[in-house]
């Protein structure tokens, strides 16, 4: 297949790239840095802007992973710009470019995030909820995912995954966590009953493979592991993976202070259950956070 990709040297972009390339599909990958792409994403091809596409040109299907990374710093002004630039203007234009082809591309698959639900304290939460949270998050999500949806309008199935962190070998929220929990200086966030949701990264991308093969499957899915867990329990489990004590808490007044508004993405959470997602039929192979953490730092075991 043809596949498109846009924000493709991320985390999850690389780790598709090599899937996909493995699996002996063309890509191409629209970046800020097309020189690097090749060899950050396996050897696929890169571009800066759709502009520089062939005429010609007729991807099979639309990945849209692009977006500044919502928690490197805290929610300046500026940096909600920026958020919301590089994630709803970015699909508007992608969708409108889609939308201009003679042939539009038969499917798109958007990125989300559960951090759409807001921060929903003790109630479960699932694809089946009608209206996104209160916070900055949740309403950039809201507007990335109808942005994508406009792409129905020109006859393309969308498929929305809402990403909950992701947990990998490399990158993402446990390479942050690595040093501190291994310095014995990891503890609770806050109180620690805020629920988290988490994913392996194996298991997101063969949920992106099982949702695009299954030509049935449109609309929302929640891309988080069936069992969420408490932070104090992230925390327990973590730390006994890698044989160190966590007994150095974050208070939630420092969080606050440190990060302002941003802070909701740690001191809130979402006891998010992936309904529609096993209702596809897609089975996760790392269910439980024991077994996600033991086959990423199986040297700590």
């Amino acid at each position: 297949m043809q596949i498109l990709i846009t924000g493709g040297t991320g985390m999850i972009g690389r780790a598709l790239c090599q899937r996909w390339q493995l699996a002996g599909h063309a890509l191409t990958v629209v970046s800020r840095s097309p020189d690097q792409v090749a060899a950050l994403c396996s050897g696929a091809r890169g571009i800066a802007a759709l502009s520089q596409l062939e005429s010609d040109y007729r991807p099979d299907v639309v990945v849209n992973l692009a977006g500044a990374p919502i928690a490197d710093r805290p929610w300046s002004a500026r940096r909600k710009r920026l958020l919301w630039e590089s994630r709803i203007m970015a699909t508007q234009a992608l969708v409108q470019w889609m939308a201009d082809l003679p042939a539009p591309a038969p499917v798109l698959l958007s990125a989300s995030a559960v951090g759409w639900y807001g921060d929903t304290g003790e109630q479960p939460v699932d694809e089946s909820a009608a209206v996104p949270g209160h916070d900055f998050g949740a309403q950039l999500c809201a507007a990335w995912e109808l942005a994508a949806l406009q792409a129905t309008q020109s006859g393309s199935r969308v498929v929305i995954v809402r990403i909950a962190p992701v947990l990998a070998a490399q990158g993402g929220m446990l390479a942050r966590l690595l040093l501190p929990f291994r310095l014995g200086l990891g503890g609770r966030l806050g109180h620690g009953r805020q629920w988290m949701p988490w994913i392996h990264l194996d298991d997101l991308l063969a949920m992106f493979d099982h949702l695009l093969a299954h030509t049935d499957s449109s609309g929302i899915y929640n891309g988080c592991a069936p069992t969420p867990v408490r932070n104090a329990e992230f925390t327990r489990v973590l730390a006994a993976q890698l044989h160190r004590p966590a007994i150095l808490p974050a208070p939630a007044w420092l969080l606050r202070g440190l990060l302002g508004e941003m802070s909701v993405l740690l001191l809130g959470g979402q006891r998010a259950q992936p309904v529609r997602t096993a209702a596809a039929g897609f089975h996760f192979r790392y269910a439980s956070l024991e077994q996600a953490l033991q086959q990423l730092l199986p040297s700590s075991s």
